[in-house]
C-alpha cells in the first residue's frame, strides 16, 4: 500500500514494499499532492475541451479545494505566472500540471482561472489562463494562492494508494483497538511517509498538552486504511 500526497503529489512509500519503478528516494510534492511520477513534461489543455471563461471573479472557493501553491510573480511578458508550488516543483505536481480549472485567492478575493497550459520551470510551474495575455496582467495575481479541487486530482493507480490530504483527520486505533490519536499532517523522510499523530495528553504538572506520535507509513506497522470509517488501524504499542 502507499500513499500520495495533492502539488500537489502522492503522499508516499508503498506499504508492503516499493513497486518497480518507484523512485523511493524523491521527496513527496507537499502536503496534499502526489508523490512525483516519471511525467516532467509541459500540459498543453488550450485545444482540448475546457469549461468556458477566463479567470473570473467568484464568492468563493469549491467545498473540496485545496491550496497547492502560491502566484509569486509574472513569468514573461505574455501573461504567465510563475506558481511556488508547496514542495519542489522540479519533482512533478501532477494535479497543478492537468486540472482545467485552477481556483485563485488573496484574502477575500477568490477567482476562478481557466489554465491553457502549465509545465514545470526549475523549482516552480509556470501557467498560461485564458485572458491573461500581457504582464500587467499577470503581475495582479501575484500573491493569489493556488487551489484546486479535490474532484481534479489525478486518478490514483490503485485503491492502496493515498493522497495526503485524504488521510490527514483520520483516527487511528492498534490492533487491540486503543486510539492513538488523530492524524495531524503527514512527514517525507525521503524513504516513506511518516503519520503524525496528535492526541489529548497532561504534562508532568497536570496541565492538558498534545502529544505527539510518529508511525512509518508502511506495511510492518500500517495494516489497514479505511476511509469511509475514516479510520486507520496500526501495528503500534500505546507506550511506545
Amino acid at each position: 500500500m502507499s500513499t500520495r500526497d495533492p502539488h500537489s503529489g502522492r503522499a508516499s512509500e508503498g506499504i508492503g514494499g516499493t513497486k518497480p519503478g518507484q523512485d523511493e528516494g524523491s521527496a513527496t510534492f507537499g502536503a496534499f499532492a502526489r508523490k512525483p511520477s516519471a511525467r516532467r513534461v509541459a500540459v498543453d489543455i488550450s485545444s482540448a475541451k475546457t469549461p468556458e471563461g477566463g479567470v473570473e471573479s467568484v464568492e468563493a472557493l469549491p467545498d473540496d479545494a485545496v491550496e497547492l501553491g502560491f502566484i509569486a510573480d509574472a513569468y514573461g511578458l505574455k501573461g504567465w505566472v510563475k506558481i511556488v508550488p508547496h514542495a519542489n516543483g522540479k519533482q512533478g505536481g501532477d494535479a497543478l500540471l492537468s486540472a482545467k480549472r485552477w481556483w485563485l485567492a488573496k484574502g477575500r478575493d477568490y477567482k476562478s482561472a481557466r489554465c491553457l497550459q502549465s509545465k514545470v520551470h526549475a523549482d516552480t510551474i509556470v501557467a498560461r489562463f485564458a485572458g491573461c495575455d500581457d504582464r500587467d496582467t499577470a503581475l495582479a495575481l501575484k500573491g493569489h494562492t493556488v487551489n484546486i479541487a479535490r474532484s481534479d486530482f489525478p486518478k490514483l493507480d490503485s485503491e492502496d494508494e493515498f493522497y495526503w490530504v485524504d488521510l490527514i483527520g483520520l483516527d487511528v486505533e492498534n490492533e487491540a483497538g486503543v486510539a492513538l490519536g488523530r492524524v495531524a499532517d503527514l512527514i517525507d523522510n525521503g524513504a516513506h511517509s511518516i503519520l503524525r499523530i496528535e492526541y489529548p495528553s497532561t504534562d508532568k504538572d497536570g496541565k492538558p498538552v498534545t502529544g505527539e506520535r510518529l508511525i512509518p507509513f508502511v506495511g510492518v506497522y500500517v495494516k489497514t486504511v479505511d476511509r469511509a470509517a475514516k479510520r486507520i488501524v496500526v501495528d503500534w504499542d500505546a507506550d511506545y
